[in-house]
Order: structure tokens, then C-alpha cells, then sequence
């Protein structure tokens, strides 16, 4: 099978284009996909260079997400058949023809779906949801700031924000990137490369300042953004996706009375479940009612995987960035 493969820690430039690279095969509780589609994100950025948290063996096919069909079923597979079209959360092992996957690792896809659209739906809408759900508890009439707000990520979060009821205040590097948060529904927008951060949050929030920040950009925005934070505020660690992780003055959580609360999805899932299960159909429902349209704007052939992460990379991604296998 054609396969996008890590043999050498570092950039995208080190990762290789395999054609004949042996095709996966079923345990008794796993399910064989062919792959139409595969999600790029920012935890995909740092295996390859071997700075994520849970790292795989080398080499390995990088890839957290995609979506596709099921070939072939395990002896003791009973949520899924052959020819049904799926949603996979696999870790590694997206970024090529076929992928393999234990069947609680799949999720049908919803009706109203393209395969591109359902491929960056997992790690995106699972986080976005369980973050502005479980993690920051927000409530409708709350100020949302959202920034790196045109990304994969961010897109997810001024959509699920705005269906939550919170004004939502769209942060991004550009107004192109700012015209699509619109579009989204934000309320407000912030080009944080032309004006200051804290002072256009002050302004627009009438000195209070927002209930919750999403920050999967870390830098030189997180100081500013906690800066900017209401009290009983929460803040919410998405990601560093600028690179440097920040150093924020503990004191300023004295001073707002706010709280900075970790997101990650993947260990949530593990430890609770059922949660997971409940947040699963809960955006399963939005997505057959139409109210979420996954945004996805840069796809790129399988072949092109490089320019594809350096799209992620520079921050030129508005919506989720794309593998396609056809």
C-alpha cells in the first residue's frame, strides 16, 4: 500500500512516501479501513519529531484521524461490516491507503459527511466539545475568546461556542482567517497581528473581560489572553501550536480569581468513557440536524503530504487541513 512513513525523527522533509509498504492486518476486535481521507494536526507535527507525549516505535505511519470504508472485520467484531463508511481515531497509522483499528476506535459517519469533512472531525470537535463542556462548564450569555481561531481547532470552538450561547470573540493572525470565524458566527474579531491583544479584548468586552479563553496557540498570546480574563474566569490549555510553551506569573490567577485548566481529549476519552460516549452522540445529533459544518479549505493529495504539514506548520490552515487518498 501507498504510505506516508517516519524512519527518521524531524520535519516533513525527513518523513518518506512509501509504495509498497505492507498493509495491515485485523485482530479478533479490529477492523480493516481503506482510507479516502486522513486529518492533519498539531499532535502529528510533534511525533515526527519525536516531542509528543506518547511516542510510537520508528519507523511508523503518522496520522491520528481519518475516514474511510471497512474492508475487513475481526472474528469478534460486532459494531461494524464490510462496505460501511467510518470515522477512525487511531493515534498513528492514518497517513496512508489502509489503516487498522480497534472497532471502539471507529464512529460511523454522520449522513451529511463528506469523507474530507469526516476525516478532521475526531481530534478537532472531540476536543472543542469536551472543552467548552466538561473543562471550562460554559454557560450561555458567557464571553468565549478564541484564539488561533480560524485553525482547526479554534474553527471548532466558535462554532460549539456560539451553539452553546456565548458571544464569541474570534482572535486570528489575519482578515482572511478572520472572514471565515465570521462566517462561523463569531461575534467579534481580533487581527492580533495589527492591534494589541488585552487592549482590543478591553475594549470590546467594556473593561470585564471574557469568562473563557481557548488557547490552542500558547506564545506570546497566552500572558495577554489571561490578562484578559473576567473573574471566575478559565482558561483552557489547548495546545502551543506558535511553538514556545508560555510561562504565565501564577499571581494573575490571584488577582482575576480565574482558573487554568488542562484539555487533553485523548486521555479523557480513556478515563471517562462513557462521558465520551455521551459528548459522541450528543455532536453526532448536531451534525444530522446540519447545525455543524466542518470547515475544511486546504486538502491535498497523499503525495503532497509535505506541503500539507508545512500548511499546518506556518499557520496558513483555515479550517482542517487534509490528506486525500483519491
Amino acid at each position: 500500500m501507498k504510505a506516508v512513513v517516519c524512519k527518521e525523527l524531524g520535519l516533513p522533509d525527513k518523513l518518506s512516501l512509501e509504495m509498497d509498504w505492507p498493509e495491515p492486518t485485523p485482530g479478533e476486535h479490529e477492523i480493516l479501513v481503506d482510507v479516502k481521507a486522513a486529518g492533519l494536526n498539531f499532535p502529528d507535527v510533534l511525533m515526527i519529531q519525536g516531542k509528543y507525549q506518547m511516542q510510537p516505535e520508528m519507523p511508523f505511519i503518522p496520522g491520528g484521524e481519518c475516514a474511510g470504508v471497512v474492508r475487513e472485520v475481526g472474528e469478534s467484531v460486532t459494531r461494524y461490516k464490510p462496505g460501511d463508511k467510518v470515522i477512525v481515531a487511531a493515534g498513528i497509522g492514518a497517513f496512508s491507503e489502509v489503516a487498522v483499528v480497534h472497532e471502539l476506535g471507529a464512529f460511523p459517519v454522520p449522513e451529511n459527511l463528506s469523507f474530507e469533512q469526516a476525516a478532521g472531525v475526531c481530534i478537532t470537535y472531540f476536543t472543542s466539545y469536551y472543552a467548552l463542556k466538561q473543562r471550562a462548564e460554559i454557560k450561555a450569555g458567557e464571553t468565549l475568546l478564541v484564539l488561533g481561531a480560524a485553525g482547526g481547532v479554534g474553527s471548532t470552538a466558535v462554532e460549539l461556542g456560539k451553539l452553546m450561547g456565548a458571544k464569541v470573540i474570534a482572535a486570528a493572525s489575519s482578515d482572511e482567517k478572520l472572514e471565515l470565524c465570521k462566517q462561523l458566527g463569531a461575534d467579534e474579531l481580533i487581527n492580533y497581528s495589527e492591534v494589541d491583544l488585552k487592549t482590543a479584548v478591553k475594549e470590546l468586552t467594556d473593561g470585564k473581560g471574557v469568562d473563557v479563553v481557548y488557547d490552542p496557540v500558547g506564545g506570546d498570546y497566552s500572558e495577554p489572553a489571561v490578562r484578559s480574563m473576567a473573574w471566575n474566569g478559565r482558561y483552557l490549555v489547548i495546545g502551543f501550536a506558535s511553538g514556545p510553551i508560555p510561562s504565565i506569573p501564577l499571581n494573575l490567577t490571584l488577582l482575576k480569581g480565574c482558573s487554568i485548566v488542562g484539555v487533553f481529549w485523548g486521555r479523557f476519552s480513556g478515563e471517562d468513557p462513557g462521558i465520551q460516549m455521551e459528548n459522541t452522540k450528543e455532536l453526532w445529533a448536531l451534525f444530522e440536524e446540519g447545525k455543524l459544518n466542518p470547515v475544511v479549505t486546504d486538502c491535498f493529495p497523499l503525495e503532497q503530504y509535505e506541503d500539507a504539514f508545512n500548511c499546518l506548520i506556518d499557520r496558513k490552515a483555515r479550517g482542517k487541513v487534509i490528506l486525500t487518498t483519491e
